[in-house]
């Protein structure tokens, strides 16, 4: 996969150069009941990804783009596409933008040029996002790239000693 490049941020697969950025965000525990990570990853392990990765969304069933700042070069965040089906032309979409480049745009303007890739280089019918009913950014960034509230699972997720509802977003591609 080359690079897809929008007005400030730019998308591209995981370099070396992103390992540091990766072993911090990956390794930010108040971050983990929003995903898939449930301890620490080693660089080690970081390395073995970054060292591995492919690009291939048919084989792997996922896909990380890191979302670049196109005026520093330096990596801002990360669009993770996961669950691809091919078949049924969906998948589904996190997304985690580094403290440091929130509320200047760049999730959004990376939600747009991951939903580009998705409909027009890969062909897909729908993308879907399960956000927290407390990750109220997240939301706004959902509704805002023309998402749509589907459903709300009812406490889904764990957060500490309590349980909190997830909705459910699509966005359909016409």
């Amino acid at each position: 996969m080359g690079s897809l490049k929008g007005t400030r941020i730019s998308l591209r697969g995981p370099e070396p150069d992103d390992l540091d950025s990766l072993y911090l965000w990956e390794n930010d525990a108040s971050l983990w009941p929003y995903g898939a990570t449930r301890a620490p990853l080693s660089r080690h392990q970081i390395w073995q990804y970054i060292d591995s990765y492919d690009g291939d969304v048919f084989s792997q069933r996922q896909l990380r783009m890191m979302i670049v700042d196109n005026l520093t070069g330096r990596a801002a965040g990360s669009v993770d596409l996961y669950d691809f089906d091919a078949r049924d032309g969906r998948v589904c979409v996190g997304i985690f933008i580094a403290p440091e480049f929130r509320r200047q745009g760049f999730a959004r303007e990376a939600m747009m040029l991951s939903g580009e890739y998705c409909r027009d280089t890969l062909g897909l019918h729908q993308m879907a996002a399960w956000v927290s009913v407390e990750n109220m950014p997240s939301i706004a960034l959902f509704k805002s790239a023309g998402f749509k509230t589907r459903a709300c699972l009812k406490s889904w997720i764990r957060l500490g000693r309590r349980y909190v509802d997830v909705l459910v977003f699509q966005k359909f591609f016409v």
